[in-house]
């Protein structure tokens, strides 16, 4: 059995070709789509996170009303740029949605990728020491992580405005369990092993930023081989979690067929970020028996417990919860992930 979810990076652009035209219809659509696909039985909805762009920025609003909206549903990120974040103020929100969700959050975070400004974070007022921006980001995620454990670190005032528990203080609210359900998004193997060794859960992508040659499912194949054997080798004593996102879009009617009959020829694609080599993996787009054996053979996907649905939000609620409903249907059952 595979948990199977789906993973918006909620565009709006003001244009008639778009169902997604303003902030306010990526929000209130992302609500919808989550309903929508906690009734169609789907697993996970979960949003990727932008900074200065018309896409999805600020995460924990959003959680906490699917939460409220829904009952069974798991919630989550993919993934939060660390790089912004104040890990104190991140963790009351993230406490807030996930006692809200009755502890449904799956909260991925990582470095970042790149924005749409040049070190955006400077504007959230982030300054990296040496300007190792990706140091900064793991230190912000160690303090969070720490947080979210809930012991006491604070000092209370002799003469607080309410009463205090004894002892030192902790951040409020506390989540009980939220620690075991972060993830890191690796985009190499190394990142991978350095996730099991903090104990945090694997989320990987269709980009992993190096290229050994071999085909993209391969290349992630090994990467969450890796992230297993390191999580083994830490000692860790609950059982981990990985995630992939994958491009799949079965063609059961003319809507499918007219959006993505080019996504058919799909292949892997290398090309460079930040300066260096990166693989891109394909999408999937087909007859429903092609895609059960194309996806058959795709390593990464039966080495995860979980698979993402990447989908193309700005074509609206109906036809995306059509895309995830043709993966259930169609594809799910022959493939055994239900």
């Amino acid at each position: 059995m595979k948990k199977i979810g789906f993973l918006s990076f909620g565009h709006w652009t003001p244009s008639p070709h778009s169902a997604t035209r303003s902030g306010a219809d990526a929000l209130l659509q992302s609500i919808d789509l989550a309903v929508a696909a906690e009734e169609l039985g789907a697993d996970g909805a979960y949003f990727r996170v932008h900074h200065f762009a018309r896409q999805l920025a600020s995460p924990f609003p959003l959680l906490a009303a699917i939460g409220a909206r829904t009952s069974r549903i798991e919630i989550g990120t993919g993934v939060i740029d660390m790089r912004y974040e104040n890990p104190l103020y991140m963790a009351e929100d993230a406490g807030a949605a996930d006692l809200i969700a009755g502890g449904r959050l799956q909260l991925g975070i990582s470095r970042g990728s790149p924005e749409q400004v040049v070190d955006g974070y400077r504007y959230f007022g982030y300054e990296p020491e040496d300007g190792d921006h990706a140091a900064m980001a793991r230190e912000h995620t160690r303090r969070f992580l720490e947080v979210i454990e809930g012991e006491g670190f604070a000092e209370p005032s002799p003469r607080p405005m309410f009463p205090n528990p004894p002892g030192l203080l902790r951040v409020e609210p506390h989540s009980p369990g939220l620690r075991d359900r972060i993830w890191w998004g690796a985009g190499t193997r190394a990142t991978a092993e350095w996730t099991a060794e903090q104990g945090m859960n694997l989320m990987s992508s269709t980009l992993l930023t190096e290229d050994t040659g071999v085909p993209f499912h391969e290349l992630q194949a090994e990467q969450i081989q890796r992230f297993r054997d390191g999580w083994a080798a830490a000692g860790h004593t609950r059982e981990p979690r990985v995630s992939v996102s994958r491009s799949i879009f079965p063609f059961v009617d003319d809507r499918d067929r007219t959006y993505f009959l080019r996504e058919s020829a799909s292949q892997d694609q290398v090309g460079q970020i930040d300066g260096g080599l990166a693989r891109f993996g394909r999408s999937y787009a087909g007859e429903p028996d092609k895609l059960v054996k194309e996806l058959a053979e795709d390593q990464a996907i039966a080495a995860a417990d979980t698979l993402l649905l990447t989908v193309p939000n700005q074509l609206g609620v109906d036809y995306n919860a059509h895309v995830i409903e043709s993966v259930l249907r169609y594809l799910a059952p022959e493939l055994g992930w239900r």
